[in-house]
């Protein structure tokens, strides 16, 4: 079993247990956590992060939702195999939420659509600035 790295900060504005999920789904997708691993019992890592059991149980419950672990009652909690797909659909919504946001902020900026798109295009490297 290989620890868990989590640094936990009370002032960013994020929910523990959501700073726990973000940090292990950040480390499953880069392969600092193996497929199979065994993750730290929920009671261990509340222990050494000095949190609440309950928050830790929710963190792995969604990291399970999610399909990044498998959650074996009396065994432990353990790194799932990479499901690209579902990994990619977590993915795609982010992009998705982030190109709503940018449609909104554009829309506050008064930017028409050939404009936006001309920044995404800028935003891929597709275009040069001397267009």
């Amino acid at each position: 079993m290989m620890p868990l790295h989590v640094v936990l900060s009370n002032g960013s504005g994020v929910p523990i247990y959501q700073q726990i999920v973000d940090q292990t789904r950040t480390a499953i997708l880069n392969g600092e956590l193996a497929e199979g691993e065994m993750l730290p019992s929920i009671r261990g890592l509340a222990r050494d992060l000095r949190i609440s059991v309950i928050t830790t149980t929710r963190a792995y419950n969604e990291l399970a939702q999610l399909g990044y672990l498998a959650n074996v009652p009396g065994k432990g909690s353990y790194v799932q195999p990479k499901d690209t797909e579902l990994i990619r659909e977590h993915l795609l919504r982010q992009v998705e939420g982030h190109l709503a946001d940018a449609v909104d902020a554009a829309a506050q900026a008064g930017l028409e659509a050939a404009e936006l798109h001309r920044l995404l295009d800028l935003a891929l490297g597709e275009g040069t600035e001397n267009d």
